[in-house]
């Protein structure tokens, strides 16, 4: 079992123009389409999809559109009742991909709602082998709240993987000491802020062929407990560096129609291949497959395996790596 948490869900409305968006004009519409969301959420449609049970966790109320859209599409959950609407975010995506995100910040979620989702989140722990933290956080939660959660964590037998931003994202680095986690899935700008490098860099190292500069700031997180993180680099592919050493995948080239959701299907991608029990570089190639797949489909759509084309992407290491590992994945 997989469960995904998403304290802060959202109705995904993506509306793709036939025209690139001009900023006050007026534009046509050429398709609109309407999914349920959140980080954590879009994780398990994907591991659905792929036949994985999954369960995603989340704060709604019983009523609320959101939980009727994830009962239309058979995705197992399990709901914290609130008494407010989930959010909506809107996504406008131009003709050659270029996506502007809308995201509302979520109704407040109050301390006796915190308190049973945390409850919930630990209880399902006991029988999970993954445990997914996703997403940001809504008004009334603190920061920290993710870092509790992995310490909370720490005695059941689940490994528990991260991916969000901002304020949480640095209140979990701050908390490495106690709460750091098996698996962290930053982009390259999250990635740089969390340690003070500049995101340009990072990313024009990595238009230049050079992966070096992600592999050594994400190797600062390895050095301080966390197990392995998979840096997604939109295009460019992502890099995978764990305690046995680094690898980098570069997809396939692809008519990008839509990025909403591309990095929750590697996330996803990286827990299918790990629950089969593949290593590290098979891990990192299906991740990417699956992210580069869900970015040539149109809204927030999510690919099924069938749409996965796994030999397409490139995984070359970087560092060596340890004789365990299979040394086949390069092509």
């Amino acid at each position: 079992m997989i469960v995904t948490v998403t304290p802060n869900p959202s109705i995904d409305r993506t509306v793709t123009l036939g025209a690139p968006l001009t900023r006050g004009a007026v534009h046509r519409v050429s398709s609109v389409t309407t999914e349920p969301g959140g980080k954590g959420v879009n994780v398990a449609r994907a591991l659905t999809l792929a036949g994985l049970d999954a369960v995603a966790v989340l704060p709604a109320p019983c009523n609320d559109p959101l939980v009727a859209a994830l009962r239309a599409g058979a995705v197992p959950f399990s709901c914290v009742p609130t008494a407010a609407a989930v959010r909506t975010n809107l996504a406008i995506t131009e003709p050659d991909g270029t996506t502007t995100k809308l995201n509302e910040p979520g109704a407040a979620l109050l301390a006796p709602a915190l308190d049973a989702l945390t409850r919930s989140v630990v209880a399902s722990a006991e029988t999970a082998a993954w445990v997914v933290l996703s997403g940001s956080l809504p008004p009334g939660v603190p920061d920290h709240w993710y870092a509790d959660v992995v310490a909370l964590l720490e005695p059941y037998p689940c490994r528990v993987a991260i991916d969000t931003s901002e304020r949480p994202l640095e209140a979990l680095f701050d908390a490495f000491e106690r709460a750091a986690p098996d698996l962290i899935k930053p982009n390259a700008e999250e990635l740089a802020g969390v340690l003070g490098h500049s995101p340009h860099a990072l990313e024009a190292a990595v238009a230049q062929g050079d992966p070096e500069p992600v592999v050594a700031a994400a190797r600062q997180l390895v050095d301080r407990g966390v197990r392995a993180v998979l840096v997604t680099l939109g295009a460019a592919g992502a890099v995978l560096v764990d305690e046995t050493g680094s690898w980098m995948a570069t997809p396939p080239p692809i008519v990008a129609r839509s990025t909403v959701g591309a990095g929750d299907a590697a996330l996803a991608g990286y827990l299918r291949a790990d629950v089969a029990g593949a290593g590290p570089p098979q891990r990192l190639q299906m991740a990417v497959a699956y992210g580069s797949a869900a970015a040539a489909l149109p809204g927030s759509a999510l690919p099924t395996p069938a749409q996965v084309d796994l030999d397409a992407v490139l995984v070359t290491p970087i560092a060596p790596i340890s004789p365990t590992t299979n040394p086949k994945v390069s092509r």
